[in-house]
């Protein structure tokens, strides 16, 4: 894919500095809520649906929604059994809720009638799925089924462009220019450190970053 650039000021040596540093901080910061429901339950199936439910929403929004829609209903067979009303009922208010409550329907009668009822362990297979793009198909490929994969939303977007590690336009680019540049070692693991310092630190507007334990490793590019 052109537009990202490999020749940015961050190397390799201080990325793994700066992911060690994060490894050891993690435990300190709440997980995002994919990652929680993942270690909770190991079920692909609550995964997809929780992080199909958490774009465009904040971690506590999608906490709650993904609790009530999965207490309801847990396989795609039982949310197969609820109407489109019911379900915007019950994931209300997560962004785009009307849209979601129509596609999920869709997507667990896919999981029924071409995959037996499971969710796909294949990038190629999650991404025909409806509702299903690039950052969710990895983040469910990655703490789903512990399988390598790059899941690369704003929080990783913003962050590897801040640190100087890419220099890229967009989350697409970003994914494809992580998969050349970043350690394999890495890939299940850098968005949860992403995210979560982004989450708690690294903001978008006004970063702490004297807060920030990568406060000396960091590039702050466009800060």
């Amino acid at each position: 894919m052109p537009g990202f650039s490999y020749n940015s000021g961050m190397d390799n040596k201080t990325i793994e500095k700066v992911l060690n540093i994060l490894k050891e901080k993690y435990a300190e910061w709440k997980p995002p809520i994919v990652t929680e429901i993942a270690s909770k339950t190991g079920d692909p199936f609550r995964v997809l649906i929780s992080t199909v439910l958490s774009s465009r929403t904040k971690d506590a929004v999608t906490r709650e929604a993904s609790r009530r829609l999965l207490e309801k209903a847990s396989t795609p067979r039982e949310v197969a059994k609820l109407s489109p009303r019911e379900i915007e009922k019950l994931i209300y208010p997560v962004g785009f809720f009307r849209t979601k409550a129509k596609r999920i329907p869709e997507l667990v009668r896919i999981l029924i009638d071409e995959y037996e009822g499971k969710v796909p362990d294949e990038l190629e297979e999650l991404l025909k799925l409806p509702g299903v793009g690039r950052k969710t198909a990895n983040l469910v490929l990655t703490v789903g089924f512990g399988k390598p994969g790059i899941c690369v939303d704003t929080h990783v977007h913003r962050i590897s462009n801040r640190f100087g590690y890419v220099r890229t336009k967009n989350p697409a680019e970003t994914e494809f220019a992580l998969r050349e540049k970043l350690p394999e070692k890495w890939w299940i693991s850098y968005n949860d450190f992403l995210v979560t310092l982004g989450q708690n630190i690294c903001f978008p507007r006004n970063p702490h970053c004297g807060e920030c334990p990568l406060n000396k490793l960091c590039e702050k590019v466009n800060i």
